[in-house]
C-alpha cells in the first residue's frame, strides 16, 4: 500500500480541507526530508507524492518537489515529464492527436461561434459530454489541477493546457477539487474506517461486459479470496481506472491484451511505477505477435507446423501453396481466441482472403493444416507447470472457437501435469522460458510421438471448473504467492 503526502506551498492553502497527518511545505520535501523517519514507520512502504505547489515553473519549489520525488524513487504527480510536457505546447500537440476522435464525438453538437473551457481535478471535469476527454487529457498530463481551452478551427481542438492553483480555487471550486481527490485516493483526508489492512493490495483489470473473458466471475472471486487468505486485497478495476494504478503493489491483467489497446498502456504504465505486473509489457508484445513468435520458434528449433511469412505478392501466395499445401491456414499477426485464422481450400480462396486481410497488414502467416481433435494447454507460470488441459474443438468444426455460432467452443478437459506426456510439457517449457517468466498458456498438438506448439498466450484462461479442476483453490493460491514473491523480492 501507498504512502501519501501532500505537498503544499503554504500551510494555509490546505485549510479549507480535513486534517490530515502527511501535509508538508516544500521546505519540508526538499531540505527536511528524512527517508528512514519514514522507512520506519510502516515497513518501507511506497510513498506517492501529491504536489500541490502553486506553480510549476522550471527550478520553482513545484519543479524541484516533483524532480527530488523522482531521483528518491517516490512516486509523484505531476511527474517532471508532465510538468515539461506542458511548459511547451508543440510537444502537448503532438500527445493529444490521439484524442481527436473523442473531441469531435464529444463536441458533435456544440455551436463553433465561441470557445469552451474546463477544468480538471485528478481526471474528472463537471461537464458529463467531456469526462472521456478529460479523463484521456490526464493520462497523458497526469497533474491535479488541468484547465484546458478548446477552440473551432475547421474542427474542435485543444488551444492550451495549463496547471492550476489549489490557492486560486472558489468555494465551489474547492467542494469539486475535494471530490475529485476524495475519488482519487480515498486515503487521505477521511477518518479511517475500521477495516483490516492488508500487506499488499493487487488490481486486476477486467472489462465485466466483454463476451470471452480471461476469467469469469466466479475465477474472479476466487482470486480476490485467496488474496484474503493471502493477507492481499485484491481490487477489480477496470479501463477507466487507469490514474489510480500507483495506489496499487501489483496489476493482473485479465482482460485479453494487444498493442494497440488499454491494456498494454496499463502495462507500461504499471511498470513505470514501480509494480509487479503480469501480464508485463514484453510478454503481451512478443506473444501478440505470429510472426515474431514463428521467428523464435524456428530459431530455436521447435517444433511447429510448417509456417511461411508472406507479403502482398503473388509469387509468394504461388510459393506457400507449392510448400505448405491445400487445405490452408492463413493468419494475422495480432489475432487472439482463434479470430483472425482462417482455412482455405482453393487457390481463389486464397487469393480472395489475402486481398481484403493485406488492406490491414503487411504480413501474413500461412500455415500447414494440422488438425486433431484437440489441443493441450500448459499453464506456466514462472517457468514452472501451473496447469494442463486439453481443449477439443468445437463439434463440425476446425477450431477450439466457432465465431460463427456466437463464440461456442469445445469441450475441456483438465489434467494433473503428472499425466501429461512428458514431451509436451517441456516442449511447452522450453518456449515459455524463451519468451519470459511470467504467466503464459502454450498450446500444442502431438502427431507420431512428437509435440507441435500452435502458439503461446501471455493472458491463458483460467476459469472455474476448467483450468481450476484438478487443483481448485491451489491455482489461485500459487498465483497470489507468486505476486507476493516478485513483491517481496522487488522490495
Amino acid at each position: 500500500m501507498a504512502k501519501i503526502i501532500v505537498i503544499v506551498e503554504k500551510l494555509k492553502d490546505w485549510n479549507s480541507y480535513y486534517p490530515v497527518e502527511q501535509l508538508m511545505t516544500p521546505q519540508d520535501y526538499l531540505v527536511n526530508w528524512d527517508e528512514k523517519l519514514y522507512e520506519s514507520k510502516e515497513s518501507k512502504e511506497r510513498i506517492k507524492i501529491i504536489n500541490l505547489c502553486r506553480n510549476y515553473k522550471y527550478l520553482s519549489n513545484g519543479y524541484y518537489c516533483s524532480l527530488l520525488a523522482e531521483a528518491r524513487g517516490h512516486s509523484v504527480i505531476p511527474s517532471i515529464k508532465a510538468i515539461s510536457d506542458l511548459s511547451r505546447s508543440f510537444l502537448y500537440s503532438l500527445e493529444t492527436e490521439d484524442l481527436d476522435i473523442a473531441i469531435q464525438k464529444a463536441f458533435k453538437n456544440q455551436s463553433p461561434s465561441e470557445g469552451i473551457s474546463i477544468t480538471i481535478y485528478f481526471g474528472k471535469t463537471e461537464k458529463e459530454q467531456l469526462q472521456e476527454v478529460a479523463r484521456q487529457i490526464f493520462d497523458l498530463f497526469p497533474a491535479p489541477i488541468l484547465h484546458v481551452d478548446f477552440e473551432w478551427d475547421k474542427k474542435w481542438e485543444i488551444h492550451s493546457i495549463r496547471t492550476g492553483s489549489l490557492n486560486a480555487l472558489s468555494n465551489s471550486d474547492e467542494d469539486k477539487f475535494a471530490g475529485a481527490l476524495d475519488e482519487f485516493s480515498g486515503k487521505i483526508w477521511r477518518k479511517p474506517k475500521a477495516k483490516k489492512k492488508y500487506r499488499y493490495d493487487l488490481a486486476i483489470l477486467h472489462n465485466p461486459n466483454d463476451e470471452m473473458p480471461p476469467s469469469d466471475k466466479k475465477a474472479l472471486s476466487n482470486f480476490i479470496k485467496a488474496g484474503k487468505d493471502n493477507d492481499v486485497l485484491v481490487e477489480l478495476i477496470e479501463k477507466k481506472d487507469i490514474s489510480r494504478i500507483a495506489e496499487f503493489d501489483a496489476l493482473f491483467i485479465r482482460e485479453t491484451t494487444a498493442l494497440n489497446n488499454h491494456t498494454y498502456r496499463f502495462a507500461k504504465k504499471a511498470e513505470s511505477e514501480g509494480l509487479v505486473v503480469i501480464d508485463d509489457s514484453m510478454s503481451i508484445l512478443r506473444c501478440t505477435n505470429k510472426i515474431y513468435m514463428h521467428n523464435l520458434l524456428q530459431s530455436n528449433n521447435i517444433n511447429s507446423p510448417k509456417t511461411m511469412v508472406i507479403g502482398n505478392n503473388p509469387e509468394q501466395l504461388k510459393q506457400a501453396i507449392e510448400e505448405i499445401g491445400l487445405p490452408m491456414i492463413i493468419k494475422i499477426p495480432d489475432g487472439s481466441f482463434s479470430k483472425g485464422v482462417y482455412k482455405v481450400k482453393t487457390p481463389e480462396e486464397l487469393i480472395k482472403l489475402t486481398e481484403d486481410l493485406f488492406k490491414k497488414t503487411a504480413l501474413l502467416l500461412a500455415q500447414e493444416y494440422f488438425y486433431t481433435d484437440f489441443d493441450w494447454r500448459i499453464g506456466i507460470l514462472n517457468d514452472r507447470p501451473l496447469f494442463a488441459c486439453k481443449y477439443y474443438m468445437t463439434k463440425g468444426h476446425w477450431q477450439i472457437y466457432d465465431h460463427s455460432k456466437k463464440d461456442k467452443t469445445g469441450d475441456a478437459e483438465t489434467f494433473p501435469i503428472s499425466k501429461v506426456p512428458k514431451h509436451v510439457v517441456s516442449t511447452a517449457l522450453k518456449l515459455s522460458h524463451l519468451v519470459g517468466n511470467s504467466l503464459y498458456g502454450v498450446d500444442l498438438k502431438e502427431k507420431d510421438g512428437k509435440a507441435y506448439v500452435i502458439e503461446i498466450n501471455d493472458n491463458p484462461n483460467i476459469d472455474s471448473d476448467v483450468e481450476d479442476a484438478i487443483s481448485g483453490m491451489d491455482l489461485y493460491n500459487n498465483i497470489i504467492n507468486e505476486f507476493i514473491r516478485r513483491i517481496e523480492e522487488k522490495k
